[in-house]
């Protein structure tokens, strides 16, 4: 290389010196002597011998940079050598992967040619250098553990879409996710690997031998007596799945775990290697050495707090050693090898990073005395090996690896000027620094020390056997106690050593977060934000490509270190300003959702679209907040217009890079966050397929068309977000609802929105993710548990049963211990009380958002989507992810969180505001759950009665053109625990089975644990629906013709459905019926039973609905409810009918569908008409139940049991049939509930006596000439038609035209025929 220092002057500045000792005086300069000693000190020959001083060459800055070049080229005579090809290997001496012909499938490799993403099923790909002869070592950081096989294979191998590196005979792989090692065969071999791991893959040509490394511990030797000879060489080469990536490391860098003997692909930079290690060794001794001038000798100083003082003989001492040094580091090896482990001891002597300032007077020196180009290399390159060397340190115990590379970061951070630069050009730009903030969960327990750490194991036995959450509170045994407190001693110490990692990190925010530093440019905190809002786009925006997003387990850590260093600049801020909002009563006012100072890309709002929004509240934008819309924003934009921008955007990206990188259409244009571990840019798409993906129509990163008001991100400065004098930054436009206070700094609001939005892109779905961990521990304790009552039940003579038990046991044992400490790491890093505590934080900051947005009227409707949604979903994550370990009922404010997020929920669901389908699903969803558990239930009652009874009037509106069944499901878990048999959390026929196949298939996901709880109705809710339903007279016609038309459409459907699985079931040849049908019949099912539930609520509640006849409706209504409850009852109850048939198959699917759900509710029903109401209501009832064509009295009687005499006869043969009775179900229905039945059942038997005793002869002209089954008993209005009740009852149902003349039926009116006739 050519020295940059063979010029005559400095590239920075020309230096004219004088040794003259009166010039000393003036320029600071010693004197010749002294000079002369010091130079000698600081530029120490090879061996660290200094001749003695008559022998030695007086030296002067004149001729330093001679003898300085003669001291670099020592020890180089073996140059000439390694400059040869290395004997062995053939190909470039620089190793990457072969982009051009080396590959099989579509795949995404990185700029550097050493990152690459699979994008097809089983993509390969080799390196461009291949070797025959020797031993030779490369390594692969793993950054996904999915299915990829990497080894070794030869020119020869041809490979597909099916078979890879190692499925071919002369290729060699291991494979960490299925622990295997491939050569045509597979057998077992090694460890499963997991992201973060390295693989060394060794080949020892000598002996014919391949093996492999995993973080450095040998796996032992994979594959011997591999072929070798003439044309044999062998390449290094990946396959690997869709999605799944790796970087490769060949030399370019230090190997992490470098083998002795193994020599790597790529040569390292030798000869720079020296000239850099001479050359820090003469800056060591600059730092070492000091010059006393009043005594005129050299003194030893403390090299920690080394400062530069503005000494010209140093600064020009060390600006002849940086002419040297600087170049060489922009080299990526050398800042790894050389400048980063000099930093790194320099920490090494412990204490805070505060406690070593000769890092930022080094990076002084570094913008000093480099070119600013080189600095930036240098300083990206340090900021690239640093996040490498932290995301690829393998787990130790005390995690020191981890914590010294953070505290380096930290250190270079804290240098101003440099962070800077590295904020605003290579934290997002061009590295993954949201890795700094991640802490890696160890896959292998052991490896990670955690045997040392937790050495006694516990785990809760708190679930029965058929998997519920057992309710009995055990006595701990002493042994149990002892355990669980071990345990939880060694949880604590690991939370202690994890707690500095999490600290550290949140420093890094700190100073990234920092916006006091204003020298030379923008404050540090308004750089991250523009960066900040750009990351949050592309994971908004790319939502489909996974190289773009950021993981979600990185977004976990990364939420929770962002809320500690926001909490932190927040109450800082309250201590300087009283008046401001402390972090506890942190919210984001209205005003930052329609002001267009802050970014929201396309996220939807509540009230649809933005740009509708503002064409349609510009009147209300203008006066409330004073806010007036450009005329030219509101113009819409034609698909035309979108199709030209569109094309001249990728006609001008084609223009500035290949055409291989349009093959992605520039979506990656951003760090790719699955490729390469640290450089991010994946832009070359390698294809061996003639796809369309060259010139894609749309391009996916073509972010910038979005029209915004707001600046673009990168273009905001302090003013633009803070504001001035006159000028509100982000809270401009005011609405006159929201209180005229400080809240806090305007930049925080906005890195608070971000967090927001972090937790609503990934974080709750990887919250929900790991409670597997949970689960798993769970089933193998259960598993445990049963494994040693057979044990213990075991007759003494199997032995054989025994063993095989004891073998089970130790499996079990084994796995527990694992999972425990595994789950130990997780609650520790996931679900610890204080991420518990950040997640309620962020609940009541999207409470208070939402409470203040509600407040604006009409421009509640700008408020983004996802507000509502964290709001919900943290409150769901509260309850279900972190519960057992911490109790959110000791959470401060609790109770009030709980009534307010109760009150936001019964208004919205039916805010007509909110436009979006799946929002409004969202809260409609959230408060069926609300409603199903005690604590929560209460909670709604708590808000005013104003909301409650707005609620529940909203509830009761017609089910027609909205989501009914989630309606129905609220009001049925009202009414739960009051019905007739109403009283089960399980259905009493499923008891037996496992919870999960008794979950109903009609509910929601999110609804199946609800399904289980206990019964927790609410009076007070059902006062309100009855009050409502006896004041409003059109209310309840309206609200129970949509529940009668839904019970007939969703009991006919579910009827009609199982006549086609018993017709599939009678079938000879082998049917199998499809599982979605069965899911679609119980849920029909389901439906029925749920509807019929909340008809007997509401005969219950307001019977007078049906049975007061002065009411316009109440005939009609009881009419229709009893012609529905017949024909259920005619289904469900005929002897040997298909709804026994299809039940006694017991198809799984359909395990909710049985007699008992469907029956006990219409006898509920039944029962509140016939027995519990007065005498005019009882017979009313019972007239219209027996002129009901379909009644039948056969129906009533087998609910108890009693089957005709005929049936009886039929089925003697059956000896071992049961048949249905309610008397069976005494643990589900009471005595008193008994008696009512059989009373009915009496009253219907002697009033249908009466009923066939006195009916008279009808002659034919006075029957009904629909059905001529009944007399003519109705009038239609206006067209004076006639038919029986039962006819128009059930015409009217669907249709409201006249059976006759087609005329629309305005009413119908009692028809009796005049006596004179």
């Amino acid at each position: 290389m050519t020295s940059r220092g063979a010029g005559t002057a400095f590239s920075r500045k020309n230096y004219r010196l004088s040794t003259e000792p009166e010039k000393s005086k003036v320029t600071g300069i010693v004197n010749s002597r002294l000079l002369n000693d010091y130079l000698h000190r600081v530029f120490t020959s090879a061996d660290g011998n200094q001749p003695a001083a008559a022998y030695r060459k007086h030296l002067t800055f004149q001729n330093l940079q001679e003898h300085l070049e003669r001291l670099l080229a020592e020890e180089n005579g073996s140059e000439d050598s390694r400059d040869q090809v290395a004997e062995g290997r053939l190909g470039p001496s620089t190793v990457v992967l072969d982009h051009t012909s080396g590959f099989e499938g579509l795949l995404l490799v990185d700029d550097d040619l050493l990152g690459v993403i699979g994008h097809s099923n089983f993509g390969s790909i080799r390196a461009t250098t291949c070797v025959y002869k020797g031993k030779w070592i490369y390594e692969v950081l793993i950054s996904s553990q999915g299915l990829m096989q990497i080894g070794w294979c030869t020119l020869n191998c041809r490979f597909n879409q099916e078979e890879g590196v190692g499925d071919t005979p002369d290729s060699y792989a291991y494979d960490g996710n299925r622990v295997r090692k491939w050569n045509v065969t597979t057998t077992n071999y090694g460890k499963s690997w997991a992201a973060g791991d390295i693989v060394s893959c060794l080949i020892d040509l000598d002996e014919g031998t391949i093996a492999f490394c995993l973080n450095g511990i040998s796996l032992g030797t994979a594959f011997d007596n591999i072929t070798r000879g003439a044309g044999m060489a062998y390449f290094p080469a990946i396959s690997l799945s869709f999605k799944e990536s790796v970087a490769f490391n060949f030399g370019s860098r230090p190997l992490r775990y470098p083998v002795e003997g193994y020599r790597p692909l790529q040569d390292p930079p030798v000869a720079d290697l020296l000239k850099a290690r001479k050359l820090l060794g003469y800056l060591k001794n600059v730092i070492h050495i000091g010059i006393d001038v009043t005594e005129g000798k050299l003194v030893e100083k403390d090299t920690s707090m080394w400062q530069l003082q503005g000494e010209p003989t140093v600064l020009i001492t060390l600006a002849h050693i940086f002419n040297y040094f600087s170049p060489l580091m922009c080299k990526v090896y050398l800042v790894e090898d050389v400048l980063m482990t000099f930093l790194l001891s320099i920490l090494e002597r412990g204490g805070a990073v505060e406690a070593h300032p000769l890092i930022q007077q080094l990076l002084d020196l570094m913008w000093l005395l480099m070119e600013e180009y080189e600095v930036h290399e240098c300083l990206k390159q340090l900021l690239m090996s640093l996040l490498r060397a932290y995301r690829f340190s393998p787990i130790i115990p005390d995690l020191g690896l981890q914590i010294h590379y953070l505290r380096l970061t930290i250190a270079v951070l804290k240098h101003e000027k440099s962070r800077k630069y590295l904020l605003s050009n290579v934290l997002f730009d061009v590295l993954r620094s949201v890795v700094f903030f991640y802490i890696k969960s160890p896959l292998r327990v052991e490896e990670a020390g955690l045997q040392e750490l937790i050495p006694t194991t516990w785990w809760p036995n708190r679930f029965t056997k058929d998997g519920k959450e057992s309710k009995e509170v055990k006595e701990e045994s002493a042994e149990e106690r002892l355990r669980r407190r071990a345990y939880e001693r060694g949880c604590q110490r690991l939370k202690k050593r994890i707690e500095v990692v999490e600290g550290l990190q949140v420093q890094i925010l700190k100073l990234l977060l920092n916006n006091k530093d204003r020298g030379g440019g923008e404050a540090s905190r308004y750089i991250f934000l523009n960066k900040f809002r750009k990351f949050l786009q592309e994971n908004a925006s790319n939502r489909g490509n996974l190289a773009v997003l950021c993981p979600p387990e990185y977004m976990v850590c990364f939420l929770h270190r962002l809320i500690a260093a926001l909490r932190y600049f927040w109450d800082g801020h309250k201590a300087k300003t009283p008046a401001a909002l402390s972090s506890e009563e942190a919210y984001v006012p209205p005003q930052l959702f329609y002001n267009g100072k802050v970014d929201y890309f396309d996220l939807q709002r509540l009230g649809g679209l933005l740009s509708h929004l503002k064409k349609t509240l510009k009147d209300d934008l203008a006066a409330k907040a004073n806010i007036l819309i450009d005329p030219a924003e509101l113009q819409a934009v034609t698909m035309d217009d979108l199709d030209e921008d569109e094309e001249s955007a990728t006609s001008a990206a084609q223009s500035q890079r290949p055409s291989a990188a349009l093959a992605i259409g520039g979506a990656l244009a951003r760090p790719a966050w699955l490729s390469s571990p640290t450089l991010g840019r994946a832009n070359r798409f390698l294809s061996t397929a003639a796809v369309s993906l060259m010139n894609p129509r749309r391009p996916l990163g073509a972010l910038e068309k979005i029209k915004v008001l707001s600046l673009r991100a990168e273009q905001r400065t302090r003013e633009d977000i803070e504001g001035t004098h006159g000028n509100d930054g982000l809270l401009l436009g005011r609405p006159p609802e929201e209180p005229d206070q400080p809240i806090t700094e305007n930049s925080l609001l906005e890195v608070l929105d971000g967090i927001v939005m972090m937790y609503n892109l990934s974080v709750h779905q990887q919250l929900g993710k790991m409670v597997g961990v949970s689960d798993d521990v769970n089933e193998y304790a259960m598993a445990l548990k049963d494994t040693e009552e057979k044990i213990s039940r075991c007759p003494k003579r199997r032995r054989d049963i025994h063993e095989e038990l004891l073998k089970s046991q130790k499996v079990f044992s084994e796995k527990l211990n694992h999972l425990s400490r595994r789950l130990a790491w997780i609650n520790v890093t996931i679900y610890s009380k204080e991420k518990m505590q950040d997640i309620y934080w962020l609940l009541r900051v999207c409470i208070r958002t939402i409470e203040h947005g509600d407040r604006t009227g009409s421009l509640f409707a700008f408020m983004p989507e996802f507000y509502l949604s964290v709001a919900m979903n943290s409150y769901s994550a509260l309850k279900n992810y972190f519960s057992p370990v911490n109790s959110m009922e000791e959470l401060p404010g609790y109770e009030e969180t709980l009534m307010r997020l109760a009150a936001i929920l019964a208004k919205h669901f039916a805010d007509s505001r909110i436009v979006g389908t799946d929002i409004r699903d969202s809260l409609m969803q959230a408060l069926a759950s609300y409603v199903c558990y005690p604590h929560s239930l209460r909670a709604v009652e708590r808000i005013p009665e104003e909301q409650r009874i707005s609620m529940m009037k909203n509830l009761l509106a017609p089910y027609e053109q909205r989501p009914w069944a989630q309606t129905n499901w609220i009001l049925v878990r009202l009414w739960r625990g009051c019905g007739f048999g109403y009283r089960y959390t399980r259905l009493p026929h499923l008891l037996k089975t496992k919870p999960e196949d008794a979950s109903l298939p009609s509910l929601q996901r999110d609804l199946s644990v609800a399904s289980f709880q206990k019964p927790c109705p609410s009076t007070l809710l059902q006062r309100h629906m009855a009050d409502l339903l006896r004041s409003d007279r059109d209310l309840a016609p309206s609200f129970l013709n949509s529940v009668l038309n839904q019970l007939n459409w969703a009991f006919s459907e579910f009827i009609g459905m199982i006549q086609e699985i018993q017709q599939a079931a009678e079938r000879l040849e082998r049917n199998f019926v499809d599982s979605r049908q069965l899911k679609v019949c119980a849920t029909c099912f389901d439906l029925s039973v749920s509807l019929l539930r909340v008809l007997e609520m509401t005969v219950t509640l307001a019977p007078e609905i049906f049975l007061d006849w002065n009411r316009p409706s109440s005939e009609l209504l009881l009419r229709r409810l009893a012609q529905l409850l017949n024909q259920v009852l005619n289904r469900v109850t005929a002897e040997r009918n298909l709804f026994d048939r299809v039940v006694n198959l017991r198809l799984p699917g359909l395990e909710s569908v049985d007699h008992y759900p469907i029956l006990v509710a219409v006898t509920g029903i039944l029962v509140r008409l016939l027995v519990d109401t007065d005498v005019q209501g009882t017979e009313r009832a019972t007239a219209v139940l027996l002129a009901d064509p379909c009644f039948q009295l056969r129906s009533i009687q087998y609910l108890l049991g009693h089957a005709e005499p005929s049936a009886l006869a039929a089925a003697a043969p059956a000896t071992d049939k049961r048949h249905f009775s309610l008397h069976t179900y005494t643990e589900y229905i009471s005595t008193e509930e008994l008696t009512k039945v059989e009373k009915m059942l009496n009253h219907l038997s002697e009033e249908s006596k009466q009923a066939a005793a006195t009916t008279l002869p009808t002659s034919e002209e006075d029957l009904c000439p629909i059905c001529y089954a009944h007399p003519i008993s109705a009038i239609f209005r206006p067209c004076s038609h006639k038919s029986c009740k039962a006819c128009i009852n059930q015409h009217l149902m669907n249709n409201k035209d006249c059976f006759f003349c087609k005329a629309t039926i305005t009413g119908v009116d009692d028809f009796t025929k005049p006596a004179s006739s």
